[in-house]
Protein backbone atom coordinates (compact mmCIF):
# COMPACT_ATOMS: atom_id res chain seq x y z
CA UNK A 1 0.00 0.00 0.00
CA UNK A 2 1.45 3.40 -0.92
CA UNK A 3 2.23 5.85 1.85
CA UNK A 4 -0.57 8.07 0.10
CA UNK A 5 -2.94 5.16 0.09
CA UNK A 6 -2.28 4.39 4.03
CA UNK A 7 -2.48 8.11 5.18
CA UNK A 8 -5.92 8.35 3.29
CA UNK A 9 -7.17 4.88 5.66
CA UNK A 10 -5.92 6.83 8.71
CA UNK A 11 -7.88 9.71 8.43
CA UNK A 12 -11.17 7.70 7.22
CA UNK A 13 -13.66 8.38 9.96
CA UNK A 14 -14.19 4.73 9.96
CA UNK A 15 -11.55 3.66 10.56
CA UNK A 16 -12.67 1.15 13.99
CA UNK A 17 -10.02 3.01 16.38
CA UNK A 18 -13.06 4.44 18.92
CA UNK A 19 -12.76 8.01 17.83
CA UNK A 20 -16.41 8.53 16.46
CA UNK A 21 -17.79 8.26 20.28
CA UNK A 22 -15.70 11.23 20.98
CA UNK A 23 -17.12 14.65 19.94
CA UNK A 24 -13.35 16.38 21.57
CA UNK A 25 -15.83 18.63 23.83
CA UNK A 26 -18.37 19.22 21.18
CA UNK A 27 -20.73 17.66 22.99
CA UNK A 28 -20.42 19.59 26.14
CA UNK A 29 -19.99 22.66 24.38
CA UNK A 30 -23.46 22.31 22.44
CA UNK A 31 -25.19 21.26 25.97
CA UNK A 32 -23.55 24.43 27.37
CA UNK A 33 -24.84 27.00 24.60
CA UNK A 34 -21.37 27.36 22.96
CA UNK A 35 -21.91 26.23 19.54
CA UNK A 36 -25.20 26.70 18.51
CA UNK A 37 -24.69 27.26 14.12
CA UNK A 38 -22.04 26.92 11.42
CA UNK A 39 -20.02 30.39 12.64
CA UNK A 40 -19.27 28.98 16.79
CA UNK A 41 -18.55 25.19 15.26
CA UNK A 42 -16.27 26.71 12.60
CA UNK A 43 -14.11 29.12 15.38
CA UNK A 44 -14.57 25.43 17.84
CA UNK A 45 -13.00 23.80 15.30
CA UNK A 46 -10.27 26.11 14.89
CA UNK A 47 -9.65 26.89 18.12
CA UNK A 48 -9.10 23.13 18.37
CA UNK A 49 -6.64 22.57 15.66
CA UNK A 50 -4.66 25.68 17.14
CA UNK A 51 -4.13 24.38 20.38
CA UNK A 52 -5.10 19.72 21.05
CA UNK A 53 -4.83 19.64 17.43
CA UNK A 54 -1.18 21.03 17.42
CA UNK A 55 -0.07 19.49 20.68
CA UNK A 56 -1.34 16.04 19.70
CA UNK A 57 0.78 15.87 16.03
CA UNK A 58 3.65 17.31 17.65
CA UNK A 59 4.47 14.60 20.05
CA UNK A 60 2.98 11.88 17.50
CA UNK A 61 5.67 13.32 15.28
CA UNK A 62 8.54 13.20 18.05
CA UNK A 63 7.29 9.40 18.68
CA UNK A 64 7.42 8.69 14.82
CA UNK A 65 11.06 10.51 14.57
CA UNK A 66 11.98 8.49 17.84
CA UNK A 67 13.04 11.96 18.99
CA UNK A 68 11.00 11.19 21.99
CA UNK A 69 10.82 7.49 22.94
CA UNK A 70 7.20 6.04 24.25
CA UNK A 71 7.69 6.80 27.50
CA UNK A 72 8.85 9.62 27.65
CA UNK A 73 6.13 10.74 25.20
CA UNK A 74 3.35 9.59 27.55
CA UNK A 75 4.45 11.68 30.39
CA UNK A 76 4.90 15.02 27.92
CA UNK A 77 1.47 13.80 27.06
CA UNK A 78 0.00 13.83 30.41
CA UNK A 79 2.14 17.23 31.20
CA UNK A 80 0.64 18.91 28.35
CA UNK A 81 -3.07 17.54 29.49
CA UNK A 82 -4.13 19.27 32.73
CA UNK A 83 -7.78 17.74 32.68
CA UNK A 84 -8.40 13.74 33.75
CA UNK A 85 -10.93 13.27 31.50
CA UNK A 86 -8.96 14.20 28.76
CA UNK A 87 -6.10 11.98 29.68
CA UNK A 88 -8.41 9.08 30.10
CA UNK A 89 -9.85 10.54 26.47
CA UNK A 90 -6.63 10.14 24.94
CA UNK A 91 -5.68 6.62 26.45
CA UNK A 92 -9.19 5.25 24.88
CA UNK A 93 -8.42 6.12 21.32
CA UNK A 94 -4.49 5.33 21.86
CA UNK A 95 -5.55 1.92 22.70
CA UNK A 96 -7.83 1.54 20.10
CA UNK A 97 -5.52 2.75 17.73
CA UNK A 98 -2.82 0.16 19.11
CA UNK A 99 -5.54 -2.91 18.57
CA UNK A 100 -5.96 -2.15 15.14
CA UNK A 101 -2.67 -1.50 14.70
CA UNK A 102 -1.51 -5.40 16.00
CA UNK A 103 -3.34 -6.52 13.06
CA UNK A 104 -2.36 -4.57 10.20
CA UNK A 105 1.30 -4.55 11.87
CA UNK A 106 1.74 -7.26 13.34
CA UNK A 107 5.16 -7.63 13.40
CA UNK A 108 5.89 -4.61 15.27
CA UNK A 109 6.75 -4.17 19.07
CA UNK A 110 3.34 -2.71 19.81
CA UNK A 111 3.95 -3.89 23.82
CA UNK A 112 6.58 -1.35 23.99
CA UNK A 113 3.87 0.99 23.92
CA UNK A 114 2.02 0.05 27.31
CA UNK A 115 -0.98 -1.07 27.69
CA UNK A 116 -3.04 2.14 27.27
CA UNK A 117 -0.91 4.56 25.25
CA UNK A 118 -1.74 7.98 24.87
CA UNK A 119 -3.15 8.77 21.48
CA UNK A 120 -0.09 10.59 20.01
CA UNK A 121 2.06 8.04 21.74
CA UNK A 122 0.24 5.34 19.12
CA UNK A 123 -0.51 8.00 16.52
CA UNK A 124 3.38 8.14 16.34
CA UNK A 125 3.96 4.69 16.56
CA UNK A 126 1.64 3.70 13.94
CA UNK A 127 2.61 6.47 11.75
CA UNK A 128 6.38 4.89 11.56
CA UNK A 129 5.36 1.43 11.16
CA UNK A 130 2.85 2.92 7.91
CA UNK A 131 5.88 3.95 6.34
CA UNK A 132 4.21 7.36 6.42
CA UNK A 133 6.16 11.22 6.43
CA UNK A 134 6.50 12.62 9.41
CA UNK A 135 4.78 15.53 8.10
CA UNK A 136 2.09 13.10 7.03
CA UNK A 137 1.50 11.92 10.33
CA UNK A 138 0.67 15.08 11.82
CA UNK A 139 -1.45 15.65 9.08
CA UNK A 140 -3.34 12.96 9.65
CA UNK A 141 -3.25 13.26 13.48
CA UNK A 142 -4.45 17.29 12.52
CA UNK A 143 -7.05 16.37 10.38
CA UNK A 144 -8.87 14.06 12.38
CA UNK A 145 -8.46 16.25 15.30
CA UNK A 146 -10.95 18.71 13.05
CA UNK A 147 -13.27 16.20 11.57
CA UNK A 148 -14.42 14.22 14.24
CA UNK A 149 -15.60 17.28 16.51
CA UNK A 150 -16.89 18.62 13.02
CA UNK A 151 -18.93 15.16 12.77
CA UNK A 152 -19.82 15.44 16.07
CA UNK A 153 -21.44 18.99 15.88
CA UNK A 154 -23.28 18.14 13.05
CA UNK A 155 -24.85 15.13 14.86
CA UNK A 156 -25.53 17.18 17.79
CA UNK A 157 -26.70 20.70 16.14
CA UNK A 158 -28.84 18.68 13.09
CA UNK A 159 -27.02 20.70 11.09
CA UNK A 160 -26.53 19.93 6.78
CA UNK A 161 -23.68 17.83 5.83
CA UNK A 162 -22.77 19.90 3.07
CA UNK A 163 -22.13 22.92 5.43
CA UNK A 164 -19.86 20.92 7.59
CA UNK A 165 -18.13 19.72 4.72
CA UNK A 166 -17.56 23.05 3.43
CA UNK A 167 -16.04 24.25 6.57
CA UNK A 168 -13.76 21.27 6.60
CA UNK A 169 -12.45 22.28 2.77
CA UNK A 170 -12.16 25.70 4.34
CA UNK A 171 -9.87 24.86 6.81
CA UNK A 172 -7.47 22.46 4.63
CA UNK A 173 -4.92 25.03 4.74
CA UNK A 174 -5.13 25.61 8.67
CA UNK A 175 -4.31 21.73 8.99
CA UNK A 176 -1.43 21.75 6.78
CA UNK A 177 0.33 24.82 8.33
CA UNK A 178 -0.97 23.37 11.85
CA UNK A 179 1.10 20.15 10.96
CA UNK A 180 3.84 21.82 9.51
CA UNK A 181 3.82 23.43 12.85
CA UNK A 182 4.05 20.31 14.74
CA UNK A 183 7.51 18.66 12.91
CA UNK A 184 9.67 21.71 14.40
CA UNK A 185 9.19 20.64 17.50
CA UNK A 186 6.85 19.15 20.52
CA UNK A 187 4.36 21.79 21.45
CA UNK A 188 3.84 22.70 25.07
CA UNK A 189 0.10 24.77 24.54
CA UNK A 190 -3.25 24.00 25.96
CA UNK A 191 -6.86 25.44 26.55
CA UNK A 192 -8.31 25.64 29.85
CA UNK A 193 -11.85 26.44 27.65
CA UNK A 194 -11.21 22.92 26.74
CA UNK A 195 -10.21 20.82 29.76
CA UNK A 196 -12.98 22.42 31.29
CA UNK A 197 -15.22 21.11 28.99
CA UNK A 198 -13.96 17.61 28.62
CA UNK A 199 -14.05 17.53 32.87
CA UNK A 200 -17.57 18.63 32.61
CA UNK A 201 -18.37 16.28 30.36
CA UNK A 202 -17.59 13.24 32.32
CA UNK A 203 -19.69 14.46 35.54
CA UNK A 204 -22.78 14.31 33.36
CA UNK A 205 -26.09 12.38 33.21
CA UNK A 206 -26.00 9.81 30.01
CA UNK A 207 -24.13 11.97 27.86
CA UNK A 208 -24.46 10.43 23.80
CA UNK A 209 -20.38 10.63 23.40
CA UNK A 210 -17.65 9.37 25.66
CA UNK A 211 -16.17 12.45 25.75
Amino acid sequence: MSSLATLLALADSRLPTGGHVHSGGVEEAVTSGLLTDLPTVRAYLVRRLRTSGLVTASLAVAVHTAALDPATADAETDARTPAPAARAASRAQGRGLVRLARRVWPAQPWDALGARPHLPVAAGAVGAAAGLEPEQTALSVVYTTMTGSATAAQRLLALDPADIATVTFELSALCDAVAAEAVTGPADLSDPLLDVLAQRHVERDRPLFVS
